[in-house]
């Protein structure tokens, strides 16, 4: 193994990736109201907006998609994908959905309730959307340090305080709490991963007041492989008995299956609860496709039930992380700030602090994936000011996050490290010069603060 330090495969098809100039590169970004989102996928050189339905798939997934079984009720495909699903989660009742946006929007409509509060450490913005149409009140309740972008101290940034869910508890009543959701790895402050430790004290806490507890498991593998490195009790389990451990301190679990399934679409509601199941698959009747489908076709739930085997594969999970953390560490030796230590899914620029002269409410985070495109062709996304500021009810004035970023999100066994190298030297380029960038004004933003950031529109200041 000394030597062995390479990619954990071998490339069997490539994919031709357009190289373009920079004053394409502008006319294109104006041409899409400065939002990443907006850019055509064509002109992109090293695509980083998300690891959601990126991956690319290896040979034992193609191999399965022949054996899509595409009857509309109980196709074989299914009971292949629940088997896999059962193996991992060790929970019984699993509910295909199409991707997870979907798995959330019946998980909200069971579990987040009008006027009453769903905590989280930090919600993705999809359940944030559905929780603010239902009328439901989701609180951010990550640890401070998971709110620190500069400390590299904390092992699990992305652990539920405690102490924050008792008070909470204690000034509302348990009954105008209606649900605790713990996302693993923990999204909007890094890809942190979140502990046992801090699941069972979560799980302990919310049972005790009869409240239900969901992980939003879209990267378990991931937060598995934090948790067999860093917690002491745990680094000689298996990927599947920390998984199954970790599920087994919650009655339901969503997942968008793009991340940690190694697939490009599909989605998964999985619970233990007979009675919530039963509602689950009602919902699912109702917007996703009977109940051995959910919106997915045989060939995906095939190649499904074989990317979640894969993605707890212990030599994939080492160069998956690693390779995050190279690019992490090439930074870092540039003097870019970034939130450390490195997550699992990718790396997270501190727009605040590399560019300390634009004010947030100029959209430092989203200023940096402008640049980032235009000097590079390099496409990330902003997970600041606009994604996750919000506005007062009461008065209307704008509430700005505490977190202000760059998300640069690595896509699974897609690229090399040579991309990786590409994105650090581009950004070390913005660096020496950041005191040439001014600001942005949003222009546009849909009706929905949460969401706003896949369709707002900006111009340069």
């Amino acid at each position: 193994m000394k030597f062995m330090t390479a990619e954990p495969f071998r490339i069997k098809m490539v994919e031709p990736i357009k190289k373009s100039t920079k004053e394409q590169r502008r006319q294109w970004l104006k041409e899409a109201g400065y939002n990443a989102f907006r850019l055509r996928a064509e002109n992109v050189y090293i695509d980083c907006l998300t690891d959601s339905g990126t991956s690319a798939m290896s040979s034992h997934q193609w191999a399965a998609l022949m054996l899509g079984d595409e009857s509309y009720a109980g196709c074989k495909s299914f009971y292949k994908l629940e088997e896999s699903v059962q193996d991992i989660f060790g929970m019984p009742y699993v509910q295909p959905t199409h991707q997870g946006r979907a798995a959330d929007y019946i998980m909200a409509k069971i579990y987040a309730k009008e006027g009453k509060y769903a905590i989280g450490n930090m919600h993705f913005d999809t359940f944030r959307g559905n929780a603010e149409v239902l009328g439901a009140l989701a609180v951010d309740y990550v640890i401070d340090e998971g709110k620190d972008a500069s400390s590299p101290s904390h092992p699990f940034k992305g652990n539920i305080d405690i102490d924050k869910m008792q008070r909470l508890i204690d000034e509302k009543g348990p009954e105008n709490i209606s649900v605790v959701i713990i996302t693993i790895t923990c999204n909007n402050n890094g890809g942190q991963p979140v502990s046992m430790q801090n699941i069972r004290q979560v799980s302990q806490l919310a049972k005790k007041y009869n409240i239900p507890v969901v992980l939003d498991s879209a990267r378990l593998a991931e937060n598995a492989y934090f948790i067999k490195q860093r917690e002491e009790g745990y680094q000689n389990k298996s990927i599947k008995e920390i998984t199954r451990e970790m599920f087994s301190y919650c009655e339901t679990a969503t997942m968008s299956s793009k991340k940690d399934g190694l697939v490009n679409i599909g989605g998964l509601f999985v619970t233990r609860n007979k009675d919530v199941f039963a509602l689950a698959n009602q919902l699912a009747i109702v917007h996703e496709g009977f109940v051995t489908y959910g919106g997915m076709s045989g060939r995906d739930m095939e190649a499904l039930a074989v990317g979640l085997q894969e993605a707890c594969d212990e030599q994939y999970l080492e160069y998956r992380i690693n390779q995050v953390k190279y690019l992490g560490d090439n930074l870092k030796e540039k003097g870019i700030p970034i939130i450390e230590p490195t997550g699992g899914h990718g790396v997270y620029v501190d727009g605040r602090r590399f560019f300390p002269h634009i004010p947030q409410h100029e959209f430092p985070s989203q200023r940096l994936v402008c640049a980032l495109y235009e000097e590079a062709g390099v496409r990330a996304v902003e997970l600041g000011a606009c994604a996750f500021g919000s506005k007062d009810k009461e008065t209307g004035k704008p509430i700005w996050p505490e977190l202000e970023t760059m998300r640069i999100a690595i896509s699974r066994r897609v690229y090399t490290n040579s991309h990786m190298d590409v994105i650090a030297n581009a950004l070390g380029e913005i660096y020496k010069n950041r005191d040439n960038y001014r600001g942005m004004k949003l222009v546009y933003e849909g009706p929905i603060t949460s969401l706003r950031h896949f369709t707002a529109g900006f111009e340069l200041l």
